[in-house]
């Protein structure tokens, strides 16, 4: 599973590609080649009239939970539905994880070095991760959103 990935491109083909309104721009991206979990994510969500951009924080905290745990960050799509950290994002808070490429490591040879490989889409400049998305309250009442990163949803 996807533990990083990047999303380098120009707001008007993020507002085009996932429908967007105009507004929608202030949010968009700045180029980041290296998005990892715990850092805040652009998501495409649904608003109450059209498609809206936001940013999570990468890592899912459940609403249960009593602390704010490191968080998970990719969910197997045979046990989103099941499992009880997933369950109630996976039917109520879905949403899209724009990107333009992801990471996979391989062993480069050496006992301690790990090669990174970049994969992205040949024919299209972006595309998305299906993610879900959750309201954490710490015991102080502070609201804080998580998502993990969910590709094997794509």
């Amino acid at each position: 599973m996807c533990g990083r990935f990047s999303l380098a491109v120009a707001p008007e083909v993020l507002m085009q590609h996932f429908g967007l309104p105009v507004a929608a721009q202030e949010r968009a991206v700045v180029s980041r080649y290296n998005i990892a979990p715990s850092q805040p994510v652009l998501a495409v969500v649904a608003g109450s009239l059209q498609r809206e951009a936001t940013h999570f924080r990468w890592g899912l905290i459940p609403s249960w939970s009593r602390a704010p745990q490191a968080g998970w960050i990719n969910a197997r799509a045979e046990t989103v539905a099941e499992k009880p950290s997933f369950r109630e994002a996976f039917r109520r808070r879905r949403c899209l994880i724009p990107a333009d490429g992801f990471y996979e490591w391989a062993d480069s040879g050496t006992a301690k070095s790990r090669q990174p490989y970049w994969f992205h889409l040949l024919d299209r400049p972006v595309f998305a991760f299906a993610g879900i998305w959750e309201r954490w309250r710490s015991p102080e009442g502070v609201e804080h959103a998580s998502n993990p990163q969910n590709p094997e949803l794509c």
